[in-house]
Order: C-alpha cells, then structure tokens, then sequence
C-alpha cells in the first residue's frame, strides 16, 4: 500500500519529460495524502503534461458517490480482474512524481513510519491510473527488503520507461509486469507524518 509521500519541485524536476504543465505550482509537499490535488503526468497526442488531479478513484459505477471511500491503490495482479480498473490500464494511463514515500511497520499494536527512496535518489514514478480527475496508485508485491516494513509497494519506473507504459496502443499490464522493482533504501521517520496537517521538510528526517 501507499497512502503518503513527497513531491517537491514538480514542474521543475519534471521540465525535460513534459511539455506543459497546467496549474501545477512548483512548491513542496512533504505529506501528499489522499484527496488532494497532486501532480500527474498524463499523455495527450500533442506530448505529455504535468497536472494536478485528486488522489483517490470514486468508480463510475458506484451509486452513492458521496459515501464511497476512494480508491487509493490498485493490486497489478488483479488489474484485469477489477470492474474499477480493467478499462482504466487500456484507457487511462498516468504517472505520479514523488522524491520518496512513507509507509508504516507494524508490530503487534504498534505502527512505526519509515521514509522510502531511491538508493541514488532519483525521482520516483509510480504507475497509475486515473479518470475524472481523480487517480489511484499501483502496487505490487514489495522486494525481500522492502517487506522488512510492508508487504507491498508502489510499482515504480525508470524514467526511460514512461512513454512505453503511457502508450495505450501497448499492453498495459504486460509491460508493467516486466519491470523490475527498482533498489529502494529508508529509515525511520517521526511520527509527525501521521497527522497530515504536519508538512515541512522535518517529515523526512531520519530519526535514529
């Protein structure tokens, strides 16, 4: 699962892969949470843009839209399986820009946050699908590292592989299940990030 991460200078960071970005401010975000309006990287036939979009899906086949708790992250192994998001990896493609992500380990009643990046530090782009302004995360099963925290992990791409899986003319599972899970380091953070009203750059912070 991924339910918090960061983003900090998106337009700027993202300049040589997008050709416009629409209403993206470049500020810092160091406790992206859901349903917030959060940049993504979508494709159009004139090049690809960076704009801001809801995190969390509300399916459009759900009733009563303002009770229903929006769909955060989407399983690659059932993908093809799910009513919400069969069409939406063949239709609807996007990326989302992060420095890093948090997730929690939990022992016995205990949840413990960690702070998640690149081992070099790169930009992270996790594969996603959106629809009506809104976008959910995929996830895949977390490598024997990442596990020592959580069972899952957001399924993440080279920047080299981006127009390969925002082209819906390719097969959007397949290409996802060939990637290979990048090599992620983290530490523990404070728990600071559970209240997301708390957002500077002290999120991050290794706290041992």
């Amino acid at each position: 699962m991924c339910g918090r991460y960061v983003v900090t200078k998106p337009v700027t960071k993202t300049a040589d892969i997008v050709k416009t970005a629409i209403k993206v401010e470049d500020r810092d975000n160091y406790n992206a949470h859901p349903t917030q309006k959060l940049p993504i990287i979508k494709s159009y036939t004139n090049g690809k843009t960076l704009e801001n979009c809801d995190w969390g899906l509300i399916p459009s086949w759900a009733k009563d839209k303002k009770d229903f708790r929006p769909l955060i992250n989407a399983r690659l192994e059932t993908l093809m399986e799910k009513v919400s998001f069969k069409k939406l990896i063949q239709t609807s493609r996007c990326l989302v820009v992060a420095d890093g992500y948090y997730e929690w380990k939990r022992e016995n009643k205990e949840k413990t946050p960690y702070y998640f990046t690149r081992s070099d530090s790169s930009l992270l782009y996790f594969a996603a699908i959106h629809q009506n302004s809104q976008f959910c995360i995929i996830t895949r099963e977390a490598t024997d590292e990442v596990k020592e925290i959580h069972h899952r992990e957001p399924l993440i791409l080279n920047e080299e592989q981006i127009s390969n899986y925002l082209d819906i003319k390719k097969e959007g599972t397949d290409i996802l299940k060939s990637i290979k899970a990048p090599v992620l380091k983290f530490h523990e953070v404070s728990k600071d990030v559970n209240k997301p009203i708390n957002n500077d750059s002290t999120l991050i912070k290794a706290t041992v």
